[in-house]
């Protein structure tokens, strides 16, 4: 399970580095991000947006049992 772990938090976090360049990009009219990924309809984009949702998902639903997992103290 601490594979999982680790792998939904590096998906949450390409996925807020997504947002972010997005949102610098956007402010001088670019958008980069659809660029990298062949446009927002492309398969690849929509398999990576869902990933990152399942990631986000995952994280909120197990925060406790994650913290169990790894003996953190509770946030």
């Amino acid at each position: 399970m601490k594979v999982i772990d680790v792998l939904a938090a590096v998906l949450l976090v390409i996925g807020g580095l997504n947002w972010g360049i997005w949102g610098i990009w956007s402010i001088f009219d670019a958008d980069y991000v659809s660029t990298v990924l062949g446009g927002y309809d492309s398969a690849f984009a929509k398999v990576l947006f869902i990933t990152v949702g399942v990631a986000a998902i995952y994280q909120a639903l197990s925060v406790r049992a994650i913290q169990s997992r790894w003996k953190m103290a509770s946030a």
